[in-house]
């Protein structure tokens, strides 16, 4: 019934325990996702491998998709994934659901690392085909699954932003507009009155440059959020 005499599930945190060696980043202010869910497929002796991707953003999102595949996929032998989280590339988990330890995370994992994608799930599903797999051919058909789905997925760049406000005077207001174009910083939110407020996003690079110009204004508050 199984390709090991004791299958079992295993969560990863740490790439010492598990061998997945993970590239981070701390100095680029860019990061590389995808922009929309893929769908692949690998089949090997009567198994099925159904890999899917989603882009995300938090480990709510994770939560919210393994748990809809547990439902729209309850007859399938195992549920395997793996997701990377953040600009930094720490924050990731890969999960065998029961398959030989290392033969469905790990692969799904080094797939998404070769890449170097963030706020990315790979979810692949398996249904048994009655002919065990060994650990080898597990291994293999996992990472052809989940390659088959990213080479489906567009790649793109995205930058690292930080988000703040800025409440000013409406007399300041044609110099805030200025500088908020100069430095092509994104509104998000405003309000106008005798008291005024922006909710900006601006490239983390550029935030030092925006606070020198913004600082020549009179009364000017800035706040940058966590």
């Amino acid at each position: 019934m199984f390709d090991y005499l004791f299958p079992f599930s295993i969560f990863v945190h740490s790439a010492a325990y598990t061998g997945i060696s993970i590239i981070t980043s701390s100095m680029s202010d860019t990061y590389k996702t995808i922009s929309i869910s893929t769908e692949g497929i690998y089949k090997e002796k009567g198994s099925k491998f159904l890999a899917f991707t989603f882009p995300v953003n938090t480990t709510d999102d994770v939560k919210e998709l393994i748990k809809t595949f547990k439902k729209d996929y309850y007859d399938a032998r195992h549920i395997c994934y793996a997701y990377m989280l953040g600009a930094d590339r720490k924050e990731w988990r890969a999960n065998d659901d029961g398959e030989p330890s290392g033969t469905a995370g790990r692969p799904i994992m080094g797939q998404i690392n070769s890449r170097e994608l963030t706020n990315i799930l790979v979810v692949v599903v398996r249904y048994f085909g009655g002919i065990l797999l060994g650990t080898g051919g597990l291994t293999i058909a996992y990472k052809e699954a989940t390659a088959d789905a990213l080479d489906q997925a567009e790649i793109i760049e995205k930058t690292v932003d930080d988000l703040f406000s800025i409440h000013f005077e409406y007399i300041h207001m044609n110099n805030v507009m200025r500088i908020v174009k100069e430095t092509n910083a994104q509104i998000l939110d405003q309000s106008y009155d005798n008291d005024c407020y922006m909710h900006l996003s601006i490239r983390k690079k550029e935030v030092e440059f925006l606070k020198g110009k913004l600082a020549k204004i009179e009364g000017l508050q800035f706040v940058l959020k966590d």
